[in-house]
């Protein structure tokens, strides 16, 4: 009984303990959010005469407004509002479009499978580890060559076809756990190629097309090489002007503006996982990464 009792105390003694350990971690995780929340809210004052982690003095929210429609990035002070709306349209149909491609890719692969089908597969998997350098000049040349050089449009082409290895990926893995039977049986009543994609696979794809949109959305919202390269003054994305709006400075830094822009600039990607974020995990369990 003493032996129990001593063990069941051990027990509760190294819950406690991991609790205490994760509930550090999230703190020191959390802190550099914290200090940019709270420092969004101060004024020119509270910075200079404060410390990181001290609540303002004065709660505002000028540099919120200054950061959405005035602040300087570059030559022009017209805020990151310009460049936020440009990244919305450039990231909805990057990310409608290739998470439809990959879904059909999986299918094709994991369904009905043709000769060559594991080598195309492969060839596909290989475009994930490709890094975004190795793929600069090809994607500036082919951009260049269809007139969408510095356009809203050829950001979207880029990353749908950078994309398209990830979104295969995830739904050849999420199929390949789909009973062929199923798809034999839909055969068998009369179900032709689309239609078993289109009234059987995808009605069961809720989890792992969650899964598809929040990556893609979070790759591509916070890409910024491939903004920088192939955007234009008119269609520059948000991560790029963060960048011209830091690295902009006349007299005193606005250290609040430039955290409130931050802050804005990442408001969209908090808000896909808020809604999504359950679908993620189901979607990550249910086969997505394995295979």
């Amino acid at each position: 009984m003493h032996s129990s009792s001593t063990s069941q105390g051990e027990n509760g003694l190294g819950r406690w303990l991991i609790y205490g350990v994760l509930a550090l971690m999230a703190l020191v995780y959390l802190l550099p959010l914290f200090v940019m929340l709270v420092t969004s809210f101060k004024t020119g004052t509270d910075i200079r005469t404060g410390s990181l982690i001290s609540l303002p003095q004065e709660w505002v929210t000028d540099s919120w407004q200054a950061a959405w429609g005035t602040a300087c990035t570059g030559v022009t002070c017209d805020g990151i509002k310009g460049y936020f709306w440009n990244s919305i349209k450039m990231v909805v149909p990057a990310v409608l479009i290739s998470t439809f491609i990959g879904a059909f890719n999986g299918y094709v692969i994991s369904k009905w499978r043709f000769k060559g089908s594991d080598l195309f597969f492969s060839l596909m998997l290989f475009g994930c580890f490709l890094p975004f350098q190795l793929v600069l000049l090809p994607m500036a040349a082919m951009l260049g060559k269809l007139g969408l050089a510095n356009t809203t449009t050829g950001l979207v082409l880029v990353h749908v076809i950078y994309g398209v290895a990830f979104t295969t990926l995830f739904f050849r893995n999420y199929y390949i756990n789909v009973p062929d039977e199923l798809v034999k049986a839909a055969k068998l009543d009369g179900a032709g190629f689309f239609t078993i994609f289109w009234a059987i696979l995808l009605p069961i794809s809720k989890p792992i097309i969650m899964v598809t949109i929040i990556w893609q959305f979070t790759s591509i919202w916070n890409d910024f090489l491939f903004g920088v390269v192939y955007s234009g003054a008119d269609s520059q994305p948000i991560t790029v002007a963060l960048n011209n709006l830091v690295n902009t400075s006349t007299g005193v830094k606005a250290y609040n503006v430039d955290m409130a822009a931050a802050i804005i600039a990442a408001l969209p990607t908090l808000f896909v996982y808020f809604v999504a974020g359950k679908y993620f995990v189901r979607g990550l369990t249910a086969g997505s990464v394995k295979g």
